[in-house]
C-alpha cells in the first residue's frame, strides 16, 4: 500500500511538471529523436531548466522531448520501482538509485565511469535570515536554547540523510565520541520544528518564516538567494561532501544515454555551476570560487551508505528512526 500511494502521489506531480509528449521511454535511434522522461530529486529543477534546452541543441539532443518529474528523492525512487515511467534518474545520494539496481531497472554498473555516478557535488550548510541575526556560525548553535531548526524528513528525503550524517559526522570531526555524536543528533532533531518531505518543501517553508536555520544543500541556499530570498548561508568548517547521481534506467535508450554523457560534458557542468553545484569536472570546478571547509569529510566518515542506511534509517530499528518516534515524527516512507 505504501508504494502505491507513493506512485499516486509522484503520478500527479508527473502530470503537473511534465513537458513534451510521448511514451515513456527514449529513442534507440542513435540519439536523435524520441523522449527522455526524467525522474529527480526535488532542488535541481532550475538546472535542468537550463541543461536540457542546451542538450536539445545539441547533435545528440536534437529532436528529443522531455517529460521530468520532480519530488523527494526517496519517494521518487520507490515510484520508480513501483511502475512510475524512467528513462533516466537523478536522485539526492547512492542508495536511491541501489534500490533500482535491485529492482532490476538499472544496471549494477551504474556507478563505473569516471565520475563513479555522480553528476553533481555539494555540501550541507545552514541557512539562516537576512544578516544571521541569531548568530548561527557553529554546530552548536543549532542546539542553542531559543534556536527552531528547519531539515526534512529523512524517510521521504535524500537531502534529510545527508543533513543529519552532516550533524553526526562534523562530531567526530570535532573530537567526539560515537555516543556524543548520536546524543547531539537528537538534540538537533529535539530543536527541529517541521520535517517536510523534500529538500524544497523546506525551503518554502523557512522562507514563509518558519525556523531560524534551516539545514540545506549549498546549492540550495545560492537558488534561493538567486530568486531574491531574505536569507545568508554559512558553510561549517565541519561539514559532508554531498554527492548526487544520475543513472540510465533499462527503460532508457540511445537518446537517454547521450543525455546522462552529456551532463559530464563543461557546458552542463557550468550550468549546474552557476546554479550553485559544484561541478564534479574539475576543469570546471575550478573556474568556480566555492568555499572549501577545512573539514570536508565524505560519507565514509560515518561508515559509507550501506552500513548509514542499515544503523540510521532503517525504518523500524534505525537510531534516527527511534528518535524520531520518540518525538511523534513519522518513519512511514510513503
Amino acid at each position: 500500500m505504501r508504494l502505491i500511494s507513493a506512485l499516486l502521489v509522484l503520478g500527479t506531480a508527473v502530470a503537473l511538471l511534465v513537458s513534451g509528449c510521448g511514451g515513456g521511454t527514449s529513442s534507440s535511434n542513435g540519439g536523435v529523436g524520441g523522449k527522455i522522461t526524467l525522474v529527480a530529486y526535488s532542488t535541481p529543477k532550475e538546472a535542468y531548466e537550463g541543461v536540457i534546452p542546451a542538450f536539445q541543441k545539441t547533435a545528440a539532443g536534437k529532436g528529443v522531448s522531455f517529460e521530468q518529474s520532480y519530488g523527494a528523492s526517496g519517494e521518487q525512487s520507490r515510484a520508480v520501482e513501483a511502475g512510475l515511467p524512467a528513462s533516466v534518474v537523478a536522485f539526492s545520494l547512492a542508495p536511491d538509485v541501489d534500490r533500482l539496481v535491485k529492482a532490476g531497472l538499472v544496471s549494477s554498473d551504474w556507478n563505473s565511469d569516471a565520475y563513479h555516478g555522480m553528476v553533481t557535488d555539494s555540501v550541507v550548510v545552514f541557512v539562516v535570515r537576512k544578516g544571521n541575526p541569531k548568530g548561527i556560525h557553529t554546530w552548536d548553535d543549532l542546539v542553542k536554547p531559543d534556536i527552531q531548526v528547519i531539515t526534512p524528513n529523512p524517510f521521504t528525503s535524500g537531502g534529510a540523510r545527508w543533513n543529519l550524517m552532516a550533524a553526526y559526522g562534523a562530531q567526530l570531526e570535532l573530537g567526539k565520541t560515537p555516543d556524543q555524536a548520536l546524543a547531539f543528533l537528537g538534540e538537533v532533531l529535539k530543536h527541529t520544528a517541521v520535517q517536510d518531505k523534500s529538500a524544497r518543501d523546506a525551503l518554502q517553508t523557512f522562507v514563509g518564516g518558519k525556523g531560524d536555520v534551516m539545514l540545506a544543500y549549498e546549492n540550495e541556499a545560492i537558488t534561493a538567494q538567486q530568486k531574491g530570498e531574505d536569507v545568508d548561508y554559512v558553510v561549517p568548517d565541519q561539514t559532508i561532501l554531498i554527492e548526487n547521481p544520475v543513472a540510465v534506467t533499462s527503460d532508457g535508450g540511445e537518446s537517454a544515454k547521450a543525455f546522462v554523457d552529456y551532463l559530464r560534458t563543461p557546458p552542463a557542468q557550468k550550468i549546474f555551476g552557476e546554479k550553485g553545484y559544484r561541478p564534479v569536472v574539475k576543469s570546471v570546478l575550478d573556474t568556480f570560487q566555492f568555499p572549501q571547509p577545512s573539514g570536508l569529510f565524505t560519507i565514509d566518515k560515518v561508515g559509507g551508505w550501506d552500513e548509514v542506511m542499515t544503523k540510521f534509517f532503517d525504518r523500524d530499528n534505525g537510531l534516527v528512526a527511534r528518535m524520531e518516534q520518540g518525538l511523534g515524527v513519522s518513519t512511514d516512507s510513503g
